[in-house]
């Protein structure tokens, strides 16, 4: 079999989801072709235009909407927008001859089997050998649907279950049919994998695969427990959030996000599909969930569902859905002591005492984890080979932090297992068997860091697959990889000479210790190594500098502490910049304020694909202090020639804007659309690639011959350009589009960014830019509404604007 290799793709289907999927693909270099029905009535615009059912605008209207409705989503499906222009619509009668030229067709249509089965026949039709095809279904029988195809049409199919939104749900299900081919199988393996940066799980042709399975399992299990201890909403979703390793949109915020309508669609097809009496039993869903579904209450598509937000005289507030009388109430604070005491114990310990607590929060927490425990095992082999499979689909396709067998490991496999059999549980054999072999968990780690899970069909460990482009730094760690490191910092070998500063203070934010780390780590990279990355594991790259010690020093007057910080923040940075091997920084998440200036200082940036990535100071009253506005004002004006008289002020008026209205890029290709990162730049899809591909491009640059920049003098627009910026900022006063202090701090950014008020088109040192930045960081240091917007930011999490 001779496959093609995907490089362009059609997508069956423009509604949001086949539109979403088509963005992605577009977001990672593929053309895509969206098609659609066409449509059979004249819209009343259409009709003014004169328009007939024969126009091709008519015929394509439903692709061309689904293309349109991508920019309008709230959730940006694109890296960015220009990549629309890479989606292509047409409509099933006029365009299908077009999948004879491309290399993947995934279908994306309703969830109608006889419906399916009709478009694959006219798929193949038109097919070619060697063209992957695939389902999006999310539950519907793979076999069955292409069950009237050849069977070389059918070596070539499979299911590919994209999560919703495909852009950011890691979550991949591949579900192959009794035909597919090995070689088809491992390629969309790999290609998902890398090319698409998902998370990918085998799945067996079962209703509704793995993920959905279990996790819509749980949601009624779930809501029969609160109808069962007369529970309210918001009390159970205090339970079964955090506390229990789940998103803090725990059970019925994350129903009417996902929306009740799919959330039923999905339970009935299961109960439908499902041959085991006790799926026939649990499926059957309350009848309250029944009348809201005639009533309209389907989540945030219809404002309102389990909770609905209301306008009131104070704002706007949240209520909660009284199932008993079907109406809603104010929502209602739940208070159950033992959340704050697991809150402080960490997940997994915090999660062992919560379901061992003989409060009502525990009991809740110990019959809806048992139920599911018992559940999921019995569902192994049937929907999937193993437990990393199920586990994995959990974590990625539902954000838990722990799937069931690691749940059931972190609260103890035997004493939980004894304390079901004393409630009267049957425990599935497969569970059972491996009690008696000895084996008490379903994961176990060795010294050097390596994981091994229980495989349940040979009856022993095998260590857990991961690619070998995964590093993982705790395993190095424990590999004896650690070079150097303190709590706030590691120094870690990566191999193959290049090593890695890794920063792991709390809450990822920049502190002094950190900063004294940098010099440390950086003297050990150049004495021994040949380069360096800057990344770390956690949840965010950095989310900036610790405004809380600012906060502290300047409100205690502690000025030279706070300058002698600020000092060697930025000496640390231009140390980085200037080190004599390569310094690669590997953002990924939230690379915030000083985050971002880390990474602007390292020789080259390979960011993961979702970095958001921006100079945010504005929002705590404060600008750049790292040196951050020396170096977007470098890369807005660097392809600048010296020897033409351009004017510099549109150039440098957008590294003023970037930092004066906090512009954060919303993925690592628009940081580089917006200039924060160079073309030169590398982006890995694959997030958990990141610090291996970050690695290789280090080596790259030793191989190209990489030699430290040199320190060159920089043009500033002087009081030419202060007075310019003053002026906008002073209309945009005027017009109250900003507040007093607003003004005051731009009008800080416009002095440092134009170089003070000297002579406009002089040149100034590095020294010199960070020297003012350094002074206007300390003068607004010393405004009391600064002190206001950071404490406001420490104690809300969000922006104060006074």
């Amino acid at each position: 079999m001779a496959l093609k290799e995907i490089k362009k793709a059609a997508v069956m289907g423009a509604g949001v989801m086949g539109a979403t999927i088509a963005a992605h693909l577009a977001n990672v270099g593929i053309p895509v072709l969206l098609l659609d029905i066409v449509p059979r009535e004249l819209t009343e615009e259409e009709q003014k235009k004169g328009l007939t059912l024969e126009s091709p605008e008519v015929r394509n209207r439903l692709a061309v909407n689904g293309k349109n409705d991508l920019l309008k989503q709230k959730l940006n499906p694109l890296y960015r927008k220009s990549y629309i222009e890479r989606i292509t619509p047409g409509n099933f009668e006029d365009d299908m001859d077009k999948l004879k030229d491309v290399d993947w067709i995934v279908e994306v249509i309703v969830e109608n089997m006889e419906i399916k089965k009709k478009v694959f026949k006219q798929v193949e039709e038109n097919w070619t050998e060697g063209t992957i095809v695939s389902s999006n279904t999310s539950g519907l029988s793979i076999n069955e649907m292409v069950s009237e195809n050849s069977p070389e049409f059918r070596r070539h199919f499979l299911g590919t279950h994209f999560f919703n939104p495909p852009r950011y749900m890691r979550l991949l299900e591949l579900i192959p049919c009794q035909d597919t081919s090995e070689e088809v199988l491992n390629y969309m393996h790999r290609f998902c994998e890398k090319t698409l940066g998902k998370g990918v799980v085998f799945a067996k042709d079962t209703p509704n695969f793995i993920a959905n399975r279990i996790g819509i399992y749980g949601m009624v299990y779930t809501i029969k427990l609160m109808e069962q201890k007369n529970m309210s909403i918001e009390a159970v979703d205090a339970i079964t959030g955090p506390p229990m390793g789940h998103p803090k949109s725990a059970s019925f915020r994350t129903g009417d996000m996902v929306g009740l309508d799919t959330f039923v669609h999905v339970a009935r097809t299961i109960r439908e599909k499902s041959d085991d009496p006790e799926d026939k039993e649990m499926f059957e869903l309350p009848e309250f969930v029944n009348k809201m579904i005639e009533n309209n209450m389907l989540g945030d598509k219809t404002q309102q569902g389990f909770y609905k937000k209301v306008k009131g005289e104070s704002g706007s507030e949240i209520l909660a859905l009284d199932y008993e009388k079907m109406e809603y109430r104010p929502r209602q604070k739940p208070k159950f002591d033992i959340l704050s005491k697991t809150k402080q114990a960490g997940l997994k310990d915090g999660l062992k005492m919560l379901v061992e607590s003989e409060d009502e929060a525990g009991q809740f927490a110990w019959n809806l984890t048992k139920r599911l425990l018992l559940y999921t095992a019995k569902l192994i082999p049937e929907i999937a080979d193993d437990i990393i499979n199920v586990d994995r689909a959990m974590r990625w396709g539902f954000n838990w932090e722990l799937g069931p067998f690691e749940t059931w490991d972190a609260i103890g496999v035997k004493e939980s297992v004894e304390r079901m059999k004393n409630e009267g549980e049957e425990i599935p054999a497969n569970v059972q068997e491996m009690l008696e072999k000895g084996f008490e968990s379903f994961y176990k780690e060795k010294e050097d860091g390596t994981f091994y899970y229980y495989d349940f069909a040979s009856k022993e460990y095998k260590q857990v697959p991961i690619s070998p482009e995964i590093i993982s730094l705790p395993s190095l760690k424990k590999q004896n990889k650690l070079i150097k490191g303190d709590d706030e910092g590691s120094l870690v070998d990566l191999g193959d000479g290049i090593c890695c500063l890794e920063m792991h203070t709390q809450r990822q934010a920049i502190s002094p210790g950190f900063i004294d780390f940098i010099y440390e780590a950086l003297e050990e990279a150049e004495k021994n190594y040949t380069g360096m990355v800057v990344g770390n594991q956690e949840n965010h790259f950095c989310v900036g500098a610790n405004v809380g010690l600012v906060m502290m020093a300047a409100q205690g007057g502690e000025w030279d502490m706070l300058n002698s910080f600020i000092k060697k923040f930025q000496d640390a940075m231009m140390a980085m910049k200037y080190s004599k091997i390569p310094v690669v920084g590997a953002p990924f998440q939230m690379t915030l304020g000083g985050g971002m200036e880390i990474v602007l200082h390292c020789n080259r940036i390979h960011a993961a694909a979702e970095t958001y990535m921006g100079q945010v100071e504005m929002g705590v009253g404060l600008l750049p202090g790292g040196g951050g506005n020396k170096e977007l004002l470098i890369r807005f004006t660097e392809g600048l020639r010296e020897d033409t008289k351009v004017d510099m002020l549109p150039y440098v008026q957008k590294a003023f804007e970037a930092i004066a209205m906090s512009t954060v890029a919303t993925s690592a290709r628009q940081a580089q659309e917006l200039g924060f990162m160079r073309p030169t730049d590398k982006v890995s899809i694959n997030q958990d690639f990141l610090l291996h591909d970050a690695k290789n491009t280090a080596l790259a640059m030793n191989l190209e011959g990489f030699e430290p920049p040199e320190q060159k003098p920089i043009k500033v627009l002087g009081e030419y350009g202060v007075a310019t910026f003053k002026a906008g900022v002073q209309n945009m006063r005027w017009g109250e589009y900003i507040s007093d202090h607003d003004q005051k701090i731009a009008n800080e950014i416009a002095f440092v960014i134009c170089g003070g008020n000297i002579k406009p088109n002089s040149y100034v040192s590095e020294q010199y830019l960070l020297d003012i930045e350094r002074e206007a960081f300390l003068r607004l240091c010393g405004e009391e509404k600064t002190m206001d917007r950071i404490n406001h930011m420490l104690t809300t999490g969000k922006p104060l604007r006074n």
